[in-house]
């Protein structure tokens, strides 16, 4: 009862008419930035970070779910009308949906994405509401030694599950770390690696310099460096309204249900994402489709099942994030160094000591869910002719608004050259195939799991066995032992059959 208490007092806060301007414009920049290839909400919450400085916590991440949420969505039109996925959660809808488009059938196909979109949206939403403060209540009995080993467990999860190669994750995650030692250590007050005491530096990196450096600036090099126009493909011509036929009705539904059941718990989990449920949910419609021929060319439920198991996954992803404090994402973990930028500690505190701007967020999330769906059916012909704006024009765009964004809030010409710096270096892990969140991730969470480390010392008198003796610390160094070790051994022992 105290959630439904709490969820009604959010809807209070969210329905007020400029919080609900804030979640209105998230939306449509959402699903905006999810219709064009290349943008992601990661990039587009990077590029918004500047705003933090002028805009309320509350308005300001009321909108970022909005374009967390509408990514989701928009990035159904353009693998069904272009088979461009913006990400690996994309990759099935590309599949079937541009199948159905090249068949006539695009206007069904975006229904069917839409609707289970929308259904999983508010399926995990619900999840999240009534789960959240559970997993909170178990997380408060955390010390300082659990505290680090969870930040050992959100890195290593990271590490493992963004990127094809765990050596390459390592490498991004040590880069990470050594930037989140950057300034003046706060047990003794030393300043470290500050280049001679470089004055922009001894208060740390700020993150919102390093993530649109990483993001923005490297991805805008990078299509300099292809050194073509990248043009997206042949938009497939939408014939007909965006609705589904009773038959195509009674083909979709069970199909959302069991995608939601598949997106909601993994993307939970700390290695969780949207890759992995969409596959799930692929592979399962295939198995109990009566018509399993149609796969490949063109099946419903193949569209059906994983666009919602990709949309309850962002649900998913934000239970860990608002509970634990542990990015599972590239966009939560953009949203993480929101967060801190606001001067707020996400885990298990949140919900006390933020409760307003936690319950004003989820019950926002309902909100959303419901102007996507109304803004994405009757907008479906809009986003087509978006989609044939060069992406050069774009990334030149996003080059401007990122230098100015970080000159604005810091008056800084050193500021300007750092994201440079951070540019090159997010233009070289793109062009060598090295995954960027994991130095995000690493420069967020690096002097948090410090600061807990030293505090878990003191308590043990610098005993570091303390960190294993302690189930629940213990429990959770050999889960991120057993993530780091457990796919190259699993890939060794099939090899070795």
């Amino acid at each position: 009862m105290d959630a439904v208490q709490a969820l009604m007092g959010g809807f209070a806060n969210a329905l007020q008419p400029t919080t609900l301007m804030w979640g209105f414009v998230g939306c449509f920049v959402g699903t905006l930035v999810g219709v064009l290839p290349g943008i992601g909400p990661a990039l587009t919450i990077a590029l918004l970070l500047p705003l933090t400085y002028h805009v309320p916590a509350t308005s300001m991440f009321v909108m970022f779910a909005g374009i967390y949420y509408g990514a989701a969505y928009g990035g159904s039109t353009t693998s069904i009308l272009v088979r461009t996925p913006g990400e690996a959660g994309s990759m099935m809808t590309a599949l079937e949906g541009n199948q159905m488009a090249r068949r006539g059938r695009a206007g069904p196909a975006l229904a069917t994405a839409a609707i289970g979109s929308f259904i999983a949206g508010t399926v995990g939403t619900i999840a999240l509401t009534f789960f959240a403060p559970l997993v909170v209540d178990v997380a408060l009995a955390f010390g300082p030694a659990e505290y680090f080993s969870m930040m050992v467990l959100a890195l290593v999860a990271v590490t493992a599950v963004l990127g094809r190669s765990v050596l390459r994750g390592l490498v991004a995650l040590s880069l990470g770390a050594l930037f989140g030692l950057v300034g003046i250590d706060l047990q003794t007050g030393q300043a470290r690696f500050t280049f001679g005491h470089q004055p922009g530096l001894l208060d740390g990196i700020e993150m919102t310099i390093a993530i649109v450096g990483i993001f923005a600036v490297g991805e805008a090099a990078y299509l300099a460096w292809q050194g073509r126009s990248a043009q997206v493909g042949e938009v497939a011509t939408l014939k007909g309204p965006a609705m589904l036929s009773k038959a195509d009705f009674k083909r979709s539904w069970k199909p959302w249900l069991r995608g939601t059941f598949y997106g909601f718990p993994i993307g939970a989990m700390p290695a969780g994402g949207s890759d992995v449920p969409t596959l799930l949910s692929y592979y399962t419609e295939k198995k109990l489709s009566k018509n399993p021929e149609e796969f490949g060319h063109g099946a419903i439920e193949g569209v059906a099942g994983p666009e919602a198991a990709n949309n309850a996954a962002a649900a998913g992803v934000l239970m860990p994030l608002l509970t634990l404090g542990i990015p599972t994402s590239a966009t939560a973990a953009v949203m993480l160094s929101a967060f801190q930028g606001y001067g707020i500690q996400t885990g298990p505190g949140l919900f006390s000591s933020q409760s307003t701007l936690v319950w004003t967020l989820i019950a926002s999330l309902y909100i959303g869910n419901a102007i996507l769906l109304v803004l994405n059916l009757p907008l479906i012909s809009l986003w087509v002719k978006l989609l044939k704006i060069p992406p050069p024009w774009l990334y030149a765009g996003i080059l401007i608004i990122s230098t100015l964004g970080v000159y604005g809030a810091s008056n800084s010409l050193f500021s300007v050259g750092l994201l440079y710096a951070f540019g090159l270096l997010g233009y070289l892990m793109r062009r060598f195939d090295f995954p960027a969140p994991p130095v995000i991730v690493g420069l967020i969470l690096t002097p948090m799991a410090e600061q807990s480390l030293r505090q878990a010392l003191t308590i043990s008198q610098g005993d570091f066995s303390a960190l294993v003796t302690r189930p629940l610390s213990g429990t959770l160094l050999a889960i991120a032992a057993l993530m780091l070790v457990g796919g190259p051994l699993w890939r060794y022992l099939n090899r070795s059959r």
